[in-house]
């Protein structure tokens, strides 16, 4: 599995463990709202200020963005949402043919990094997910 990132996104326990949320629509544009305001609804249960939850918003769109480009037409997206107070970990999966090589210095990558905590992007065969994690920039409870 070929692996790009900022940072770390879901570690290893994460993405052996069971989503908080796992929501999967179709790998259609359209449904990149569906998303976004999903991610924004979880972060404002976790207390989020307004701004992180558009800064939130924003990278969700752009991950989005990133897997779409690549994805098989007809198949799904796979996100999936890790909650932990004051932290939100998003992850978005899409089906594609063949490993993926991120592009780094994309507008979307950029973007994505500058906007989360973290990020990072893996790719296997028949798979490509870009992951983000956000803390909150008000303290916890």
């Amino acid at each position: 599995m070929a692996s790009i990132g900022a940072t770390s996104g879901p570690s290893a326990s994460e993405e052996a463990s069971k989503a908080d949320v796992e929501l999967r629509v179709p790998a259609d544009r359209a449904y990149a709202s569906v998303l976004r305001t999903t991610t924004a609804g979880l972060a404002a249960r976790l207390d989020f200020p307004i701004d992180d939850i558009e800064d939130l918003r924003i990278a969700v769109g752009e991950a989005c963005a990133m897997v779409l480009g690549e994805a098989v037409a007809g198949t799904d997206l796979v996100c999936r949402f890790y909650q932990q107070p004051g932290e939100l970990t998003v992850s978005v999966t899409g089906t594609v043919d063949g490993a993926i090589e991120p592009d780094e210095d994309s507008f979307a990558w950029q973007v994505l990094t500058t906007l989360a905590t973290s990020a990072r992007a893996d790719s296997s065969d028949s798979t490509f997910t870009v992951s983000l994690s956000m803390a909150s920039s008000v303290g916890g409870p």
